[in-house]
């Protein structure tokens, strides 16, 4: 019968200099991470608990039904509802329109680099400044209080474009020629051949453009007046302002508005660093 050798795991085995490394590294994941550990922490107390002094960062008997108290105070699940639209139809159209427009980009046609050039200074102009002019807009559309108002402002990026652009300079030519070869037109090739190819880059676009809608607080807040329309953003400042000093409601509602996109990002987080890396190889 043949042994098997276990090898043994040994401290003294890892260099002096990883150890430090790891533990400055871990240092900072628990001071950055703090924050939303005292959220979750919080929301799991008593509400005497939460002023006892000297304080306690974990409770010392977990409340659950915390959780369904600050459910059951505001529409929650129309909020949501709201919020999956305004974020979902943005991030399907910025992946959309933002392949074939960075498509474009890779073709070098006369005044290529000009026109792309004023179209990154696009992306150096702030909100506030079109805040007021896009409000008009919608509003003379009759779009306040309405899906297309949230969604349709958004379904193009400027910075969703530049970095699928980036990717696909990334990607050789020689699988377009062969596409051409095989008598392939620019639409098969892109939608069966590129956009196959660049994955991670459209994962990383899905990411910014969803989490960038469903952080977004201040065009929800101008665009919406009715309660059926708000996104949780939103409801998040309606339900401070009428919870008031109930902060283990307050925090539990937080953790689950927050808790979408934190699952969304560690579900796709490999695909997001092989996209954000391989976008900026080649300009």
């Amino acid at each position: 019968m043949q042994e098997i050798k276990v090898r043994s795991f040994s401290l003294k085995k890892i260099p002096f200099k990883l150890i430090i490394i790891y533990a400055v590294l871990l240092f900072f994941v628990l001071l950055i991470n703090y924050p939303f550990i005292w959220m979750v922490a919080t929301s799991l107390k008593s509400r005497t608990e939460v002023f006892t002094i000297p304080s306690r960062l974990f409770p010392a008997v977990p409340i659950w039904s915390n959780y369904a108290h600050a459910w059951a105070l505001a529409p929650w699940a129309k909020y949501f509802f709201n919020t999956i639209i305004a974020a979902v139809v943005p991030t399907v159209g910025q992946m959309f329109f933002g392949a074939l427009a960075a498509y474009a980009f890779t073709r070098n046609f006369r005044g290529s680099k000009i026109i792309f050039t004023f179209f990154l200074g696009t992306m150096m102009i702030p909100m506030q400044a079109t805040l007021v002019p896009n409000y008009v807009i919608l509003r003379n559309l009759s779009w306040i209080n309405t899906y297309q108002g949230l969604t349709i402002p958004f379904i193009t990026s400027a910075f969703s474009i530049f970095l699928l652009r980036q990717y696909f300079l990334t990607i050789p030519k020689d699988y377009e020629d062969a596409a051409v070869i095989d008598g392939s037109g620019p639409f098969y090739y892109l939608f069966r051949i590129l956009v196959p190819l660049s994955k991670s880059a459209l994962i990383t676009v899905a990411l910014f453009a969803f989490m960038d809608r469903w952080n977004d607080y201040i065009w929800p807040l101008i665009m919406t007046t009715k309660d059926t329309m708000r996104t949780v953003q939103v409801g998040m400042a309606v339900f401070q302002s009428e919870s008031g000093t109930e902060w283990t409601y307050l925090m539990a509602a937080s953790t689950f508005v927050s808790l979408p996109g934190i699952i969304l990002f560690l579900i796709v987080q490999r695909r997001f660093i092989d996209g954000v890396m391989m976008s900026g190889v080649k300009g």
